[in-house]
């Protein structure tokens, strides 16, 4: 194995010359040769990170809706980004978009469709260990809205021959929401060249199922259908050349698609063995980076130090209540009547039941409020969400379906009414939390979150949740208006 580089900061680069909700499109048939039986490394990895039971009856959850993602790019000059290089490679950060080995038809697309002026600091880092020959596998974490969109969408597109009527390249995605936005980020990047590309949401806007063989260069998919494409011989993987793992994290989960994901790779690699690995997302815990490095032994890594991604611009409270009424009392007698002048507010609960029910008593007790959750319509979340963009509405119950990616730069204050747990209902879910709260501070403004607390276990998640991050959270008394308001003025 080559030897590897040590860690260094981005920056010193040029010096040196980025659930379940499972999709709705799964099938029946038994997979192909390849998807078959899990690997022992699979097996071994699923039974460590298998923690997970259902939740308890007639409560439902949410995994995050990845399709509202922001569409800009919110630089933050304080996370300090660092690089981990295989083998004696030396790679310079891109500084402008024409160092990169683009065509002129994909920098047209940059600068003129997408209105792109240079690389984001995710985008000058990781291009260039991507475009360089020899093709390295990487493994990429960046906050949300830096840029790793464009990052694996153009690395895609420049490893496409647009003279050969094949796939070439694949991304595959958790969600069918995603997939729709990364395929329209994709085409519009694409606008200018020849390249050619589907997704496995095109063939439902199609009003069918796909019954001809693939000939789009670029594919991008959830792996129920994609596994349904190569098991009818529609979808050839010998031509492959770049795999992409949009939220890699997600796609890693034990309790998810890991299963899938590895066998996936392994297929691809007995195809090609020199197919490119690129797995992106906004958080690897430490589990997932160790099982993401055991599938990309040699990549190339880049990530935001764990403390940068915390957002110490956001003012973090614990507020201990009596009990979970004195909770809603908190929204009421605090948060509603002081609305005006705080800009907008998330509320988080843990269920849809109780984004449900605590919607209808604030709306029963004439507090103006919307709330969203996983099992409203597409098109009523739509609308829940613009209201709440267009400021329409000011105090906005979700569930975790809003607590990645999703930004209003006029929210300055989460409430946490239900402290984050993972699916087992007692471990801290410290990811969610950190999305959570950054949905406040938006493009580097200020921002405050309130955990509200009334268990025993409230306060032990918390206070793990406190030390993981090195983070101390000052208590708040429950029922004290001014002590509320004073921290309010402070921080916001």
């Amino acid at each position: 194995m080559q030897a590897s580089h040590e860690m260094v900061p981005a920056a010193n680069l040029a010096d040196a010359d980025t659930q379940k909700k499972m999709s709705d499109e799964n099938d029946e048939d038994q997979p192909p040769p390849g998807f078959g039986e899990s690997s022992d490394a699979v097996k071994e990895v699923t039974q460590q990170l298998e923690t997970t039971v259902k939740v308890s009856e007639g409560e439902t959850v949410d995994e995050p809706d990845l399709s509202l993602k922001s569409g800009g790019l919110r630089e933050q000059p304080e996370a300090e980004i660092t690089t981990k290089t295989e083998g004696d490679s030396i790679y310079t950060a891109a500084q402008k978009f024409e160092d990169l080995p683009l065509s002129p038809e994909l920098l047209k697309g940059l600068y003129v469709e997408m209105g792109f002026k240079q690389p984001s600091k995710i985008q000058a880092s990781t291009l260039p260990m991507i475009l360089t020959p020899p093709y390295k596998d990487l493994i990429a974490q960046a906050h949300n809205g830096s840029g790793k969109t464009t990052c694996f969408v153009l690395s895609m597109l420049s490893r496409v021959d647009p003279s050969v009527p094949f796939p070439q390249a694949l991304c595959i995605c958790p969600t069918r929401e995603l997939v729709v936005q990364n395929l329209s980020v994709l085409r519009r990047m694409a606008k200018f060249t020849t390249i050619t590309s589907t997704s496995t949401a095109t063939e439902l806007e199609d009003g069918g199922m796909r019954r001809t063989p693939i000939k789009e260069q670029v594919v991008v998919g959830t792996h129920g259908k994609l596994k349904n494409w190569v098991t009818k011989r529609l979808l050839a993987l010998e031509n492959v050349a770049i795999l992409v793992f949009d939220e890699a994290d997600e796609m890693l989960k034990a309790d998810a698609f890991a299963d899938d994901s590895v066998r996936l790779i392994n297929q691809l690699r007995k195809k090609n063995p020199k197919v490119q690995l690129l797995l992106f997302s906004a958080t690897f815990n430490d589990e997932m980076k160790r099982f993401a490095m055991s599938i990309a032994r040699q990549a190339n890594q880049v990530f935001v130090a764990k403390e940068k991604l915390s957002l110490d611009v956001i003012a973090q409270y614990n507020v201990r209540c009596p009990d979970r009424t004195s909770k809603t009392r908190v929204l009421k007698e605090i948060i509603f009547p002081n609305c005006d002048r705080l800009g907008q507010t998330i509320i988080f609960v843990r269920t849809r039941e109780a984004a449900r029910t605590l919607h209808a008593e604030m709306d029963r007790d004439g507090y103006k409020c919307t709330s969203i959750s996983g099992e409203k319509a597409p098109e009523d979340r739509d609308r829940v969400v613009q209201e709440f963009r267009d400021g329409t509405t000011k105090v906005l119950i979700s569930t975790d379906v809003l607590s990645r990616g999703f930004d209003v730069s006029q929210v300055t204050l989460v409430i946490n009414y239900d402290v984050p747990i993972e699916r087992d209902g007692r471990s801290p879910a410290y990811e969610t939390y950190l999305h959570r709260i950054g949905r406040s501070g938006r493009f580097g403004r200020k921002g405050a979150a309130f955990n509200l607390m009334s268990t025993a276990q409230d306060m032990e998640v918390m206070a793990r949740i406190s030390s993981y991050f090195n983070k101390p959270i000052a208590e708040l008394k429950w029922d004290d208006e001014d002590q509320f308001i004073e921290v309010l003025n402070k921080t916001l």
